[in-house]
């Protein structure tokens, strides 16, 4: 350590001796390379002072007597981690005004709130200032980390505003017990995410208004986030949380020390994962001033009661029409600025519509009060359309932009896959649907009979084959991803429970409200074939409509195909994972999952009688695989998701063109349910016989075979796919189902496998240029102990198991 790099107080000096503690602290010395003393006596070195070296104690204790000693003259004190961490990177010694045993804080600047005791709170500064840390009276954008005790007061606010990690003081207790660790560092996001501040931390809640399920999810929800629950009533309650929606009247009244807050409260500070300001969450009754003033500022009378009445007169007379109106908002008198929109009033469908400002119509002239059919129709579709386009604008602002937005409070309630996951390519439908909304406005607004509806659908029929096939196809994985989440991630269930709640999504939930595009399509189509029942053969729309209509269902078979490829492909990769071994080729665009059997081998080949084999039909091929002996490990994805371990092991993959014909057997008191396949692979000079038989009762011999036939005639090219099948007598194969499940039969096939184990052990043995093993005693070693040591051990060890192996075999055990 460099002296003049490290003494601030004395200049001149060029040297630094580190004077060690007491006890040894496990210091690599000879790797510091700096004069040191070892003493158990710190005042010989402590009493006086020295122009040319400057003294530094390292102590290990820094609340013995020597500490407090050191410490009352001044002493420049440090612990052994400081040492090894400035050693480790070759920097000077840490200066520090006060004693430094580690850097477990160093960089971090905290904040106190909430301490009554000023002994426990000046005994938490003092291991702040040990570990490198600082503290800050005042709370600023300066401090990384508030240390709460409750969760009031302003520096609270303050910091869940500018998202400062909230924690508790057994943060910097645990932070100082792992105090030697050099490594460790109290910032670390996984470490002190134990100890934040729960959002109910030292609040009772009661609930009312709620359903039984709602309330007790509540409940336990409050006992999960740090607080508790009473009944309604209950002096102890701080919080009263209140369905604002259901709840008229409160059933007594409130003291000064209670919070009567909504329902959005409670979710709210779970989403932010601290505890949100009462202020704005407080429930208001219907008869309360406050209320009453808002009431008055909505109310729609005026002084002139004439008018009111007329008003009213002339709303329910619009409301009684059996005609519909305008699509478009009326004009406005400059004196009926308040006045309600009676687009809004008559709008009676469940679809949620977010509040927006209409816009003005493009044309002055007023809509005529009966238009033709053609108009009507086209004014529907154009109505919801402009429904649906509000729908796909509030899944957008209520949930997609917030989840993406960064700096959330409390860190994001999703991973960007998940996100893509649930909302894909809403945004694109939410484009092109804008798109069609607006010149369908603009087509009824300068409306004639010669307009043409189906132009605009044709005009984005490629638009719409671009985005719908990705959401639709994958709108099931949207689903269980939403469902996942939600009982995986509080906050996200939060989200959801406050989104969902507000007046635009028509209390519908977000999965209600995703499976809109998955419906729209189809319903347009309807709107069209309507629209073209209404206009003339000799109007130019009417073979522009059928073209759009078409297109439209082009789309939807695009998307109908498209899902039944991701199905099937999602097929495959789901045999690939179950089947161990499974060959890559097996993934293909063009191959599709047919069939999947369970039977048991009744032969040698393709693998041992008594095998419990799996069958999968593709296409094309034939994956063989049979059931694992037994199963090691898990596999670990790298996204550290833990996959169970495959059942299943690979076989072979056999095209269909190798199957020269389908034996039904016929069932005999030998031999029952079985078939067999004759098969030509092209590295052998004659055909082999696979036979099976069926396990289980859910599969029908005869459709499988029908289904297996037709797939083996379409692969080369045959229309006679019944002319495979031949029925035949087992006894003419030696074919038999008897005695599968015997003792001897099974004892039989036990040996066979363990006589595989130790050939294939043998045969890998002499492919290592592995090194003689020795083992000392071999008293203890049983044939049972090498065929389990054969089949666990990984590669690395077979050449032990072997030296095991031929000793054993020396041996009488063997």
């Amino acid at each position: 350590v460099d002296g003049a790099k490290t003494s601030k107080r004395t200049p001149k000096n060029k040297n630094a001796h580190i004077f060690g503690g007491f006890v040894p602290f496990g210091l690599h010395l000879m790797d510091i390379n700096t004069p040191f003393i070892m003493t158990d006596s710190v005042q010989e070195f402590g009493d006086g002072e020295n122009t040319e070296f400057e003294t530094v104690f390292v102590l290990t204790q820094f609340d013995s007597p020597e500490y407090n000693y050191l410490y009352k003259h001044e002493h420049r004190i440090v612990g052994p981690p400081v040492v090894l961490h400035c050693a480790a990177k070759d920097e000077p010694l840490q200066f520090s005004c006060r004693p430094l045993y580690s850097t477990t804080m160093l960089n971090l600047s905290l904040c106190f709130t909430g301490f009554r005791n000023k002994e426990e709170m000046k005994n938490l500064v003092n291991l702040v200032h040990h570990m490198g840390g600082t503290i800050r009276k005042d709370f600023s954008t300066k401090v990384t980390h508030l240390v709460a005790y409750s969760t009031h007061g302003e520096k609270y606010r303050l910091a869940v505003c500018m998202g400062t990690p909230i924690l508790t003081p057994s943060w910097i207790l645990k932070a100082w017990e792992r105090r030697d660790d050099v490594n460790f560092h109290a910032g670390d996001e996984e470490f002190r995410t134990e100890f934040k501040v729960p959002p109910f931390q030292d609040c009772v809640l009661s609930f009312l208004g709620f359903s039984e399920e709602e309330k007790a999810n509540m409940e336990e929800r409050t006992l999960k986030h740090g607080g508790t629950y009473l009944e309604v009533g209950n002096e102890r309650c701080t919080h009263m949380v209140v369905e604002e929606n259901l709840v008229k009247e409160l059933p007594f009244s409130p003291s000064k020390n209670l919070f009567v807050v909504k329902q959005e409260w409670f979710w709210g500070s779970i989403q932010m994962d601290a505890r949100a300001g009462e202020s704005m969450y407080l429930y208001e009754k219907n008869d309360s001033p406050a209320m009453k003033k808002a009431v008055s500022l909505l109310s729609l009378t005026t002084p002139n009661s004439n008018r009111k009445r007329r008003r009213l007169k002339d709303t329910l007379a619009q409301l009684t029409k059996e005609t519909e109106i305008s699509p478009f908002p009326p004009r406005k008198r400059p004196s009926a600025e308040h006045s309600l929109s009676i687009g809004s009033l008559l709008d009676i469908s469940n679809t949620p519509e977010t509040c927006k400002s209409s816009k003005p119509s493009k044309s002055s002239t007023p809509v005529l009060s009966k238009q033709s059919a053609r108009w009507q129709v086209s004014k529907e579709l154009y109505q919801t359309e402009s429904n649906y386009v509000d729908i796909l604008s509030t899944i957008l602002q209520l949930f997609k932009h917030p989840l993406e937005k960064e700096g959330q409070v409390g860190g994001p309630i999703l991973a960007q896959e998940e996100i893509k996951t649930i909302f894909g390519s809403i945004p694109d439908i939410y484009e092109v649907h804008t798109r069609i909304k607006n010149d369908l406005e603009e087509l009824l607004t300068d409306w004639s009979e010669n307009r043409s509806v189906g132009n605009i659908i044709l005009k984005y029929s490629k638009e719409l084959v671009k985005a719908y096939p990705p959401f639709v196809n994958f709108f099931e994985m949207s689903k269980e991803t939403i469902v996942r989440c939600e009982k995986q991630k509080p906050r996200f269930h939060a989200f959801l429970k406050i989104n969902q709640a507000k007046p635009e999504c028509g209390r519908q939930t977000l999965v209600e409200l995703l499976i809109r595009p998955v419906q729209r399509l189809p319903s347009v189509a309807l709107l069209l074939n309507d629209i073209k029942k209404h206009t003339s053969d000799d109007n130019p729309d009417k073979i522009t409509l059928e073209k759009a209509i078409e297109s439209l269902k082009e789309v939807m078979t695009h998307i109908n195909e498209d899902k039944r490829k991701t199905e099937g492909q999602k097929q495959i990769f789901d045999v690939v994972y179950e089947v161990d071994g499974c060959p890559a080729n097996l993934l293909s665009s063009h191959r599709s999952l047919v069939y999947r059997v369970e039977t048991i081998a009744l032969g040698d080949q393709p693998c041992d009688r008594g095998e419990n084999v799996t069958l999968f039909l593709f296409n094309d091929c034939l994956e063989i695989a049979r059931k694992r002996h037994k199963v090691i490990n898990t596999f670990k994805s790298p996204l550290g998701q833990t996959r169970p371990p495959p059942p299943l092991k690979h076989i072979a993959l056999m095209p269909l063109s190798q199957i020269r014909r389908v034996l039904d057997l016929q069932d005999t008191e030998e031999c029952v349910n079985a078939f067999a396949l004759v098969v030509r692979p092209p590295t052998e000079q004659e055909n082999l016989l696979f036979s099976f038989q069926l396990a289980g009762e859910e599969t029908v011999k005869s459709a499988w075979l029908r289904t297996l036939c037709r797939h083996v005639a379409n692969t080369i090219c045959r229309a006679d796919a019944e002319d495979f099948i031949q029925c035949t007598d087992p006894d003419s194969l030696q074919v038999s189902t008897k005695d599968m499940d015997s003792t001897l039969s099974k004892a039989s096939r036990a040996i066979k496998k363990t006589s595989k184990k130790v050939k294939k052990g043998l045969r890998k043995r002499q492919q290592h240029d592995a090194k003689t093993v020795q083992l000392v005693s071999l008293s203890d070693v049983t044939p049972a102990f090498v065929e389990d040591f054969l089949l666990l051990m990984p590669c690395m060890f077979e050449p032990i198991a072997q030296g095991v192996f031929s000793s054993c075999k020396a041996s009488e055990a063997g």
